[in-house]
């Protein structure tokens, strides 16, 4: 039996989807949110140190959104592909993520995990002939873009500042191109220009409606929390959590895919199911951070079938746990050593430490 067969029967029992555990997972985690917010804005006022307790939790509940947002653009909370659709765009107002954008910039991850060559990961990271082919200068400048420190700005760059801007400047491109021939009076060009209009901040028509969609209802949200919290009030627990969550969740993603001897080849030796075991780790958490995270620490099984849902992961790990003992388990006192494990050896198809840079 071929591996594609073999792991189809084996997996196919864990993908039948539960509108009632997606709706209750959904309710568990946005109604604490809602719950926090309202108590910080009463506590607020008394102390603005409220927000340092309030930033740890919400961080927490923040990523477990993302975690929500991105199962739902796997298709795989809920039974429907409407259902997926609504509670996926509620959380990415949530993260602050255009969740239809962002789910169909992830599946190109899926699709190439593995290979190294099309898709570099969250680092971008080089391949040991490539890397060997730079100067010092242009090495150093490889790792100090790359050293933990990356994070503390990244997470807000990535939730916060990327989708807001991308849209700003796409529609600032797209008004300065139609002005051009309306200032020439000539109105049935500045119409061709608007219907024709391309642009590298978005990806056809779906992926700007969904990009207004979640920025408009976002930045309206912003509004209305400013005037009922307080401008700097709200922002700044807004600001730290939301930024927080995203750099947490960088962290997470690169540890489960870089890490020492993780497979990493080029597009024509990618083996999917080798990718999934050997180049995706599991990653040991508490109780309580498998929770927050929902699950996603079994990405291994992620990996073998995105139409499982994050509540079946856990089960499916352990049903087969003897197909899994050569997974690599990581653990959170691993996390920091990912940014050791930023190159691959194409003659190896590893991801090797720095030390074997040549």
């Amino acid at each position: 039996m071929n591996e594609h067969l073999f792991w189809r029967d084996k997996l196919l029992p864990f993908t039948t989807k539960s509108d009632t555990i997606g709706a209750w997972q959904t309710l568990n985690t946005i109604i604490p949110l809602v719950s926090l917010w309202i108590a910080y804005a009463y506590l607020v006022e008394s102390s603005r140190w409220v927000v340092v307790p309030f930033t740890v939790v919400l961080t927490l509940f923040n990523l477990r959104s993302f975690v929500m947002m991105h199962d739902c653009g796997h298709g795989s909370l809920f039974k429907t592909r409407r259902a997926n659709q609504i509670v996926g765009f509620i959380f990415g107002v949530i993260t602050g993520m255009p969740q239809f954008v962002w789910s169909k910039n992830h599946a190109f991850h899926h699709n190439t995990n593995g290979d190294w060559v099309r898709y570099g990961g969250v680092f971008n990271i080089l391949s040991t002939d490539r890397y060997a082919k730079l100067s010092e200068k242009e090495k150093h400048r490889y790792w100090l873009l790359r050293q933990p420190l990356i994070l503390i700005p990244a997470g807000f760059v990535y939730v916060l500042f990327n989708p807001r801007f991308n849209w700003i400047m796409g529609h600032l491109t797209m008004v300065t191109n139609i002005l051009r021939p309306l200032v020439r009076l000539d109105f049935k060009g500045a119409m061709q220009t608007a219907r024709a209009w391309e642009t590298n901040y978005w990806k056809g028509k779906s992926d700007y409606l969904h990009m207004t969609y979640n920025n408009v209802v976002l930045l309206s949200l912003w509004y209305m929390m400013a005037q009922w919290i307080g401008t700097v009030d709200f922002f700044l627990l807004y600001v730290l959590s939301t930024s927080l969550a995203g750099s947490v969740g960088i962290l997470l993603f690169a540890i489960q895919h870089n890490f020492e001897d993780s497979y990493a080849t080029d597009t024509a030796r990618v083996n999917h199911f080798r990718a999934a075991l050997e180049g995706t780790s599991m990653l040991v958490l508490p109780k309580v951070l498998n929770w927050f995270t929902a699950d996603i620490a079994y990405h291994h099984v992620h990996h073998l079938s995105i139409a499982i849902p994050n509540y079946r992961l856990e089960g499916c790990h352990k049903e087969y746990l003897e197909h899994f003992a050569g997974v690599k388990r990581v653990y959170l006192c691993d996390l920091l050593g990912t940014f050791d494990f930023l190159l691959w050896d194409t003659d190896l198809q590893k991801i090797v430490p720095r030390a074997a840079a040549r």
